[in-house]
């Protein structure tokens, strides 16, 4: 792509995130396409100023919609690249950049940093410290999980954000209660040995495979226990020269590297368990952390991620240096 040439981005948001990222990508000259759903299609807080297009649509996740629709926009609009402003859009944006042939991450490396079960699975394959964990599609290989991993366990959603929709379970048979409930749902989970300790987060900003920028936290409450037994958010950064910080700074280098992150934002998330000390990876987000989460890095280091996000895609649009 040429210098001159016009930049359009479409920004596809389930919900009202990534102000900073919209304003940078005008500021910088693209022209800024919105698809959001209608939920959050009013929300007051979206700057009008920066967006150049608004489309609506009930659910962004719904099949073959979204990619109809979005094919039919590109018939008049030259589509640069696709971002993805909520986790829960972060599939859907994949998909369409596969089906659009715009460049970004593909489908299969965003299950890496969408789906639980295969970021554990490729994470795990390339030596990466995970607790243990099953798949549940086969009752045999479930059987032998609770045979050979000591409760309790919790039983995870692949696809939902966060710790929504997470279970903690202490007996067999709650277990298989649980997964027999679900039915036809059962295969969009996953059974995991519960792992006592610490979580801690890495926020990152990615360049052509190379973590560029890096920082270390702590949640003052683990955001299950929030989430299960309730309580305020929060978390706080480590010191940068600290044993912790520097052992889940290499960590999450190596990570990107196994889950081949090209380029981009990412949120990673450990737990030092208590057993052992060590870290073991639970899970990663391709986008900007939640919870005002990118506030916090903001104040500690002056970074803002959603505006490096911005100018980390127009830089690859322009084929500059980041």
């Amino acid at each position: 792509m040429s210098q001159n040439q016009q930049i359009t981005i479409l920004a596809i948001a389930s919900e009202c995130k990534g102000i900073p990222y919209l304003l940078e990508a005008h500021r910088q000259g693209a022209r800024v396409l919105l698809l959001v759903s209608e939920e959050a299609a009013h929300n007051p807080d979206w700057p009008m100023e920066a967006i150049a297009e608004r489309y609506i649509m009930p659910d962004l996740s719904k099949q073959p919609d979204v990619t109809f629709a979005v094919s039919y926009l590109a018939r008049t609009e030259k589509i640069s690249r696709i971002v993805a402003l909520d986790d829960y859009d972060v599939a859907t944006a994949a998909s369409l950049r596969e089906h659009l042939r715009v460049p970004g991450m593909g489908e299969t490396t965003a299950r890496h940093f969408r789906d639980k079960l295969a970021m554990r699975v490729q994470a795990r394959d390339e030596g990466v410290l995970v607790p243990e964990f099953t798949a549940v599609f086969n009752n045999d290989d479930l059987h032998n999980f609770l045979q050979r991993v000591p409760a309790p366990w919790v039983l995870k959603p692949r696809f939902e954000a966060g710790a929504v929709g997470i279970r903690k379970l202490h007996e067999a048979d709650a277990v298989w209660q649980a997964v027999n409930e679900l039915g036809d749902q059962r295969s969009f989970y996953l059974l995991e040995q519960f792992v006592a300790g610490n979580v801690c987060h890495v926020d990152s900003l990615i360049w052509e495979k190379e973590v560029v920028f890096a920082i270390a936290s702590q949640y003052g409450t683990p955001p299950l226990a929030v989430t299960t037994g309730g309580g305020i958010f929060n978390t706080r950064t480590l010191a940068p020269d600290s044993e912790s910080s520097q052992v889940l700074l290499a960590a999450n280098e190596n990570l990107m590297r196994v889950l081949y992150q090209v380029r981009g934002v990412a949120h990673t998330e450990f737990i030092q368990a208590e057993a052992d000390g060590r870290f073991y990876f639970l899970e990663t987000a391709a986008r900007v952390g939640g919870a005002n989460i990118d506030r916090l890095v903001k104040a500690a280091t002056g970074v803002e991620l959603w505006q490096e996000a911005a100018r980390i895609d127009l830089a690859s649009a322009r084929r500059e240096a980041y």
